[in-house]
């Protein structure tokens, strides 16, 4: 049960899934604690670099373009105000920083130089970098690697056959080439979805299945419950049952042993009660701050209380893979290619982000 498949079934990851909710915990705390720690949780920062305008329709996304979420967008930040937010990340307990920019996909220039900039900046604090940018080539994963990039987030979202109903604009294939571009470097991956967004318990599965096929696996992968916000197409969505966090959590848990399983998008909704059986479940990695790129997200001093009472301990950096090396932009032998990839767009419309791309337009001329 606890050695790492890469060769899981949708039966066979349902059947985990569904067990009596006691036996999954039992099951799954017993995976976790074969690997990891059970009484240490990586506490990250997430923030938002460059807010607001992006082209795709993720039905998700209130950054969406398109869409009318009274989102404030702003230019990318300089590499000084990274920098300070880094540092009191650090100061709060956080030892990974996550940079998120509003981008399909990475182009090389002077912002891209700038980000580079960033993940310098962050890894010489002895702090992990992550990045999630889009999709991105396999030059400029090199160069992120080459900087000091730690992680590089880049989420499925859910399975292959439901994700025609979430997002028209690019395609599941891209997902997992960018992926299979960050695996030609030394950056180790993060990637995992969003339950709660119409899906079916086989999507779930089926996008375990996914991950779970990848060699290696992913070192992280974030479980996010929807934030439905207004103005999305998915804003009438409910709120997923807590419990059902809880079992996709464990399941993860499971399908991915050795993996980091992130407790990310949603915890606002969850009491201490339930975010302490998601740790116990097997979740150990949580993001700190007042906001997820642009979702509310528990303060951190309330966080600090919950691992207080619960016993638990912000892990370290660099504890699961080794700090990497900082090459300089005058010392760089890796030049920008100015590539323009033909990244997929499907073509297919999803009536659903049609209806709210229409509803904006109508709130806009008001």
């Amino acid at each position: 049960m606890s050695e790492t498949r890469h060769n899981w079934t949708k039966e066979e990851i349902l059947t985990i899934y569904n067990k009596p909710l006691m036996e999954l915990l039992y099951d799954a705390a017993t995976v976790h604690r074969k690997y990891h720690d059970p009484n240490t949780v990586q506490v990250s920062t997430l923030l938002s670099i460059k807010t607001g305008g992006c082209p795709e329709d993720c039905g998700y996304c209130p950054q969406a373009a398109r869409y009318h979420t009274d989102i404030e967008g702003n230019d990318l930040m300089s590499v000084q105000q990274v920098k300070a937010q880094a540092l009191r990340a650090k100061s709060s307990g956080s030892s990974r920083v996550c940079m998120g920019a509003a981008w399909r996909n990475v182009k090389d220039g002077p912002e891209f130089d700038q980000v580079l900039e960033m993940v310098r900046t962050i890894n010489k604090l002895d702090m992990e970098v992550c990045c999630t940018l889009g999709m991105i080539t396999e030059n400029q994963a090199k160069r992120l690697a080459e900087a000091g990039l730690y992680a590089y987030n880049h989420n499925l979202d859910t399975s292959e056959d439901y994700y025609k109903d979430v997002i028209s604009t690019r395609a599941f294939e891209d997902r997992l080439e960018t992926i299979d571009n960050v695996r030609k470097t030394n950056v180790t991956v993060c990637s995992g979805g969003i339950i709660g967004m119409g899906e079916k318990v086989e999507d779930r599965a089926g996008m375990l299945v996914a991950l779970a096929s990848l060699s290696p696996q992913p070192e992280s992968v974030p479980i996010n419950a929807l934030v439905a916000v207004e103005g999305t197409p998915m804003e009438y969505i409910e709120p997923v049952p807590i419990w059902e966090m809880i079992r996709m959590v464990a399941t993860t848990r499971i399908v991915m042993p050795k993996t980091q399983v992130r407790l990310s998008a949603g915890r606002t909704e969850m009491s201490r009660e339930g975010q302490a059986m998601c740790f116990f479940a097997g979740a150990n990695s949580i993001f700190a701050g007042d906001k997820l790129l642009t979702t509310p997200n528990p303060d951190v001093n309330e966080d600090m209380e919950m691992f207080k009472m619960l016993g638990l301990n912000p892990q370290k950096a660099f504890v699961k893979a080794p700090q990497p090396e900082t090459v300089e932009a005058s010392e760089s032998e890796l030049q920008p290619l100015g590539e323009k990839p033909k990244w997929t767009r499907p073509g297919h419309k999803i009536e659903r982000n049609e209806n709210a791309k229409a509803t904006s337009k109508l709130v806009s001329k008001d």
